[in-house]
C-alpha cells in the first residue's frame, strides 16, 4: 500500500448544509437563489418554501421520492427534506410505472413529492410543491426552527446499476454531502454573484454538485431549457443571456462542445482572415468535466480558443458512493500547472484527492477511498456492502475503505492516472453502468436466449452495444429493433443500447461464461 497523501491541517466538516444554506438565505434573503423557465426566487422565498415544505413532511418523514423537474421546485423539495430530517430520492418523471414502483420499494419510500401525482404508483401519499408557494408561515415551522442534524442521518439515496440486474440503492449521510460540498466550493471558488448552469440530470449526483456549492454560499443557480436543447449556438446564447460563471458538464458532452468550438473557429478563420475570431462567453471562468477520461486531442483544441486561457478547465473524479467528487485537476487556465507538450499516449489525470478525502493505492493499483465522504452503503444490501465497503488494517492509515474498482497510477507529482477498470463496469454519458444489469433486462425479452452487452468506442465518447441470440421461435429479422422498443419502455435510457446486434452464438470463456471482449471483436466489423 502507498503512504496516505492526505492534507495535513483537515478538520472535518461538521457544518450541515441544511444549516449552510439557511445561514446564507438569511445574510442576504433579497438575493436571487434560482432562476428557471417561470420564475426567479430570491433566497428568502427559497428559504421560505424549504421550511413550508419541511412542516408538511413533518419530522418522521423517512425517505422521501421527489419527482424531479428542472425548477426551482425540485431544489426546495431538496432542502425540504433535509429540513425535515428525511431522506431524498430523486426519481426521474420519464421512468416506466414499472421501474418507478421497483425503485420506491428498494428505497422504502413512504411519501413522494410531485406535481402529477398520476405519474407515480397508486398508494403513495403525495405533496405537490406548489403548495409550498403560497404567502404566510408555516404553523408548524416557525424560522428559528430547525432539528438538530445528525451527521449521520441518511441525506439522500441514489440508485447505481447492479450486475445482477436490480439497482443499487446508495446511502449517503449527511456527513458525508457537508464535507463533499464544502471542499467543492472551495475547489471552483463559488461565491456570491456567480451564476452556476444547472446542467446534469437531477437523478444523478453531479446535480448536487451544482446546486448545494452554489446555494451554500450564495450564488445564483440557473435553469435553462435552451441549455438541454442539444444545440450549441443555443447553450452558448444561453451562457452569455445568463451571464454565466460556472458550468460542470459531463466529459463527453465537453468533447462535442469543444469539436463545434473549434469547427466554428476554423470557418471564421476560412472566411476572413482579418474578421476577430469568436471566443468563449466573456462571463464564464469555470468548467468542470468528469463522468469519464477526456481525450488529449480536446484538450489541445480547447487550449488553443480564444480566450481559454483565462478559464478555468477543470477535470474531476468520484463515485457515488464517496460522494460527488474526491480527485481533481486544472487542466487548463490560471491556476493549471504548466502543460504538457502534446506525445503520443498520453493520458490526462484525474488529479489529487480533495481535503476531505483518504486515499490508498492497493498492490494491485486499485483506488481505495476512504474519509468523510464514504456512503453508509448499499440499502438492503448487507453482503454487496461488505464486499465494496472494507475495514482495512492499512499501515498508518486503517479504517473504512470504498474499493472504487478503478486501477490508478501515481505520477512523480503527486496527481493520479486513471489506467482502466478491474471489472466489466462502463461509463456510458458519465453514468456508471453494469454490463450485468443491461443483459438482465435484454434476457427478459421472451426471443431472447443469451446476451452480451459491452462498451465500443464512437468518436470521442462511449456508446453501450449489445449481441444477442434469438430463441428458435424469435423473427430474427425483426428481433433487433423491438428489443430496442421493449427496452426503452421497461428502463432508464442510459441501459438501452445504442446498437443491438443479433448473433447465431456467443463468444464463452474456457469456465463457460460469455466473453464479452471476445465477442464484440468477433461480431463488430461485420456491422
Amino acid at each position: 500500500m502507498t503512504d496516505d497523501n492526505r492534507p495535513t491541517g483537515y478538520d472535518p466538516v461538521e457544518v450541515d448544509v441544511l444549516r449552510r444554506f439557511l445561514l446564507t438565505a438569511r445574510r442576504d434573503p433579497d438575493a436571487v437563489a434560482v432562476v428557471d423557465d417561470t420564475s426567479t426566487v430570491s433566497y428568502g422565498e427559497l428559504e421560505l418554501r424549504v421550511r413550508r415544505i419541511a412542516a408538511r413532511l413533518g419530522p418522521d418523514c423517512g425517505t422521501v421520492a421527489v419527482l424531479t423537474s428542472r425548477s426551482a421546485d425540485t431544489v426546495a423539495a431538496l432542502l425540504g427534506v433535509l429540513a425535515a430530517g428525511g431522506t431524498y430520492c430523486p426519481i426521474d418523471p420519464a421512468f416506466p410505472l414499472e421501474r418507478k414502483a421497483a425503485l420506491l420499494a428498494a428505497a422504502g419510500v413512504r411519501s413522494a413529492i410531485a406535481a402529477d401525482p398520476g405519474r407515480l404508483p397508486a398508494g403513495v401519499p403525495v405533496l405537490d410543491p406548489s403548495d409550498a408557494a403560497g404567502t404566510g408561515e408555516p404553523e408548524a415551522f416557525p424560522a428559528g426552527w430547525l432539528p438538530e442534524p445528525d451527521p449521520a442521518a441518511p441525506a439522500y439515496l441514489l440508485f447505481t446499476s447492479g450486475s445482477t440486474g436490480q439497482p443499487k440503492p446508495v446511502v449517503t449521510p449527511r456527513r458525508a454531502i457537508g464535507a463533499s460540498v464544502a471542499s467543492l466550493a472551495t475547489l471552483f471558488a463559488v461565491a456570491p454573484g456567480d451564476r452556476v448552469l444547472q446542467f446534469a440530470s437531477l437523478n444523478w449526483d453531479t446535480c448536487f454538485e451544482e446546486i448545494l456549492p452554489a446555494l451554500t454560499v450564495g450564488a445564483t443557480l440557473v435553469f435553462d431549457a435552451d441549455a438541454y436543447s442539444a444545440s450549441f449556438p443555443r447553450f452558448l446564447r444561453m451562457v452569455e443571456r445568463h451571464r454565466i460563471t460556472l458550468v460542470d458538464l459531463p466529459t463527453a458532452f465537453w468533447h462535442e462542445f469543444v469539436n463545434h468550438l473549434t469547427e466554428e473557429r476554423d470557418l471564421t478563420e476560412e472566411q476572413d482572415q482579418t474578421e476577430e475570431r469568436a471566443a468563449l462567453p466573456e462571463s464564464l471562468r469555470t468548467v468542470v468535466i468528469g463522468g469519464e477520461a477526456a481525450r488529449p486531442a480536446r484538450i489541445d483544441d480547447w487550449c488553443a480558443l480564444p480566450g481559454a486561457d483565462a478559464v478555468r478547465l477543470v477535470n474531476t473524479y468520484g463515485c457515488t458512493e464517496t460522494t460527488l467528487v474526491t480527485h481533481a485537476i486544472d487542466l487548463h487556465g490560471p491556476f493549471a500547472a504548466p502543460a504538457l507538450a502534446p506525445e503520443a499516449g498520453r493520458v490526462v489525470p484525474i488529479g489529487r484527492a480533495l481535503p476531505h478525502v483518504r486515499e490508498q493505492l492497493s498492490e494491485e493499483g486499485e483506488l481505495l477511498i476512504g474519509g468523510d465522504g464514504l456512503a453508509l452503503g448499499y440499502r438492503g444490501l448487507p453482503e454487496v456492502t461488505a464486499e465494496r465497503f472494507a475495514e482495512l488494517d492499512l499501515p498508518g492509515a486503517p479504517g473504512r475503505y470504498f474499493r472504487t474498482g478503478d486501477r490508478v497510477r501515481r505520477e512523480p507529482d503527486g496527481v493520479l492516472v486513471h489506467q482502466g477498470r478491474l471489472d466489466d463496469e462502463l461509463k456510458v454519458r458519465g453514468i456508471r453502468v453494469s454490463p450485468g444489469e443491461v443483459e438482465a433486462q435484454i434476457c427478459a425479452h421472451p426471443d431472447v436466449a443469451a446476451a452480451a452487452a459491452t462498451g465500443a468506442a464512437l468518436g470521442d465518447h462511449t456508446v453501450l452495444v449489445a449481441y444477442v441470440t434469438p430463441r428458435p421461435h424469435a423473427d430474427t429479422d425483426t428481433l433487433a429493433a423491438g428489443l430496442a422498443r421493449y427496452l426503452r419502455r421497461s428502463g432508464p435510457s442510459h441501459l438501452v443500447p445504442s446498437r443491438i446486434t443479433v448473433v447465431p452464438e456467443l463468444v464463452l470463456t474456457a469456465s463457460g461464461k460469455v466473453d464479452r471482449r471476445r465477442t464484440h471483436q468477433m461480431y463488430a466489423t461485420s456491422n
